[in-house]
């Protein structure tokens, strides 16, 4: 139904792009080399054959690269690099507003601090967004300027070989049940990005928690997100990804989420653990309480696919289901270099499986905008979104597509 020129110079947002995940696998290769860190392969072929893989066995088989791209983001050249190319793809494709999220703790060391680890990602994003701002197309208003934001991601679980600090903190606490451990960590985390938006100005936007979700409760981060509420630093939270509607129930309530990272079994009322007298009616009854709220979901298919066995379709992805009943959903890669994919490719999956209208393609790729956590004031978001209108309905017009209702925002 619609081209892949048309798809590709629509602007664009990804929210849901793990910096970790999305390296370039050419760059991988040559960090690694630096590094003396040892690959199965040193070939990007090689590579895609052994660890990024177009299909996993499971979870754990697609996790399995994460070893090696964390291993490579060793120090702040490292990550500057890798965050800089980052901008440069995702403006090769038309996405013109990002959100990376990574865990900065797993990057700290003694002479590296979470405030560096966080300078260094900016830095990298940075620099693309000034050579993007230098553009004819740009400057002259046929493209939106390339804005970003980072979001901090905690972990719900670690072991004590991941990373230095996490070695030092066991350390510490080594007394404290494990549970508190985690939370303790959280609550670090936490403090450290406010004081490095607040007292450095770095654009951090965001607060998540990523990590094993089965057995690993949102309940023992509240504090963390407590402390992010009481500063206005926006949530997301990974839920309903590989646990049921529940802990999607749990961010909302228990963690503040403004958006939910994934939220793939929303509608999976036989994964439901309570004892709940009508399921159906309480998965519905949270879809329609997400909706009403205008919690957007992140939504990432090809992620999904590839460690979802039960997912055989892309039909069978309740994306579809999420744009039928009106709830606040953004296409996402998740991550690039892991799952092989671009926002470009997300919607074209989406527009394919789900016979997505003009009017439907547009309100999810506004969603992405209007539900960012821009780092900026308010009167500079709305300004922004309306350019990003603007330009949306011009990239239409060119290609064809029949003219929709402009919306209040």
């Amino acid at each position: 139904m619609y081209s892949d020129a048309l798809l590709a110079e629509l602007p664009k947002t990804d929210l849901h792009c793990h910096l970790d995940g999305s390296l370039r696998v050419e760059s991988l290769i040559e960090l690694a080399k630096e590094r003396k860190v040892t690959l199965p392969s040193y070939s990007p072929e090689g590579l895609r054959e052994l660890v990024f893989k177009s299909h996993y066995r499971d979870l754990p088989d697609y996790l399995h690269g994460f070893a090696y791209t964390c291993a490579v983001l060793d120090g702040p050249e490292a990550l500057e690099r890798t965050a800089y190319e980052l901008g440069q793809d995702c403006l090769a494709e038309g996405v013109c507003y990002l959100e990376v999220r990574f865990a900065p703790q797993l990057h700290a060391r003694p002479d590296l601090s979470v405030s560096e680890v966080l300078a260094a990602v900016d830095r990298g994003l940075a620099r693309a967004r000034r050579e993007n701002e230098a553009t004819e197309a740009v400057r002259t208003g046929q493209r939106p300027p390339f804005r970003y934001g980072i979001i901090a991601c905690a972990m719900r679980m670690f072991t004590a070989g991941f990373a230095p600090y996490f070695r030092d903190l066991l350390a510490v606490l080594a007394h404290w049940p494990v549970k508190e451990v985690y939370g303790a960590a959280s609550m670090s985390l936490a403090r450290a990005v406010i004081d490095a938006r607040d007292r450095l100005g770095l654009p951090i936007v965001g607060f998540d928690l990523a990590g094993a979700e089965a057995g690993h409760p949102a309940s023992d981060h509240i504090e963390a997100y407590d402390h992010c509420h009481r500063h206005f630093l926006k949530k997301t939270v990974h839920a309903g990804e590989a646990y049921g509607p529940e802990s999607i129930f749990q961010a909302i309530t228990k963690l503040h989420a403004d958006r939910i990272g994934h939220g793939t079994h929303l509608y999976g009322a036989d994964m439901l653990q309570a004892e709940i007298e009508d399921p159906h009616r309480y998965v519905r009854q949270l879809s329609q309480y997400i909706a009403d709220r205008r919690i957007l979901l992140e939504v990432c298919i090809t992620s999904n696919m590839q460690t979802m066995p039960e997912l055989r379709r892309v039909e069978e992805h309740p994306f579809g289901r999420m744009v039928e009943d009106r709830l606040s959903v953004s296409l996402c890669t998740d991550n690039r270099l892991v799952s092989n994919t671009t926002v470009s490719n997300e919607l074209r999956l989406a527009t394919n499986a789900f016979k997505i209208g003009p009017s439907e393609l547009r309100r999810v790729i506004l969603h992405g905008f209007k539900r960012s956590f821009y780092p900026g004031s308010y009167r500079e978001k709305r300004d922004y979104v309306r350019q990003v209108i603007d330009v949306y309905d011009r990239v239409a017009e060119k290609h064809g597509l029949p003219a929709v209702g402009r919306e209040q925002q």
